[in-house]
């Protein structure tokens, strides 16, 4: 989803509410700014359905295809995600594979968050491929134990 072209401060909103969510009539959706968190972005909710059915269906649809002609999608991603490029063959039918079953997962489940880590996850492993060196390091096996791992702060 591509952002919001309108876009204010959280501290606006509260301080103008209507007029803030009279952006909604010019623009599809108004990103929230936050100083100290996440930005939000608010829609209203027929849009919000409206986009979520589209994703619903598109997931559906390229779950079906994919399972009638695996090939289709592992040979279509180089087009759209160029970075796929960088995989060994091995793996870029791997990933075609796990997309395909976790976005056909979320798309049951109404949750997409799932796609979005995988895609990072495949990513990372495609920028490791590109750089020969992180590559070898990455890749050399390694027989040291670096000791205990401390626990991370806040658990």
């Amino acid at each position: 989803m591509s952002m919001p072209s309108e876009s204010v401060s959280f501290s606006e909103l509260l301080r103008q509410p209507s007029e803030t969510a009279d952006r909604l009539s010019r623009a599809r959706a108004v990103r929230l700014r936050r100083r100290d968190a996440a930005d939000l972005v608010l829609m209203s909710a027929d849009r919000a359905a409206a986009e979520g059915e589209v994703v619903d269906l598109t997931t559906r649809l390229l779950a079906s295809v994919a399972r009638r002609d695996p090939t289709l999608v592992r040979e279509s991603l180089p087009t759209v995600l160029p970075w796929v490029r960088f995989l060994p063959a091995k793996d870029l039918e791997q990933m075609a594979g796990e997309f395909v079953a976790t976005a056909e997962a979320a798309a049951a489940i109404g949750n997409t968050a799932a796609i979005s880590q995988l895609l990072t996850e495949w990513r990372h492993t495609a920028e490791i491929h590109a750089d020969p060196d992180l590559h070898r390091i990455l890749a050399e096996p390694s027989s040291d134990d670096f000791g205990p791992v401390a626990c991370p702060s806040g658990e």
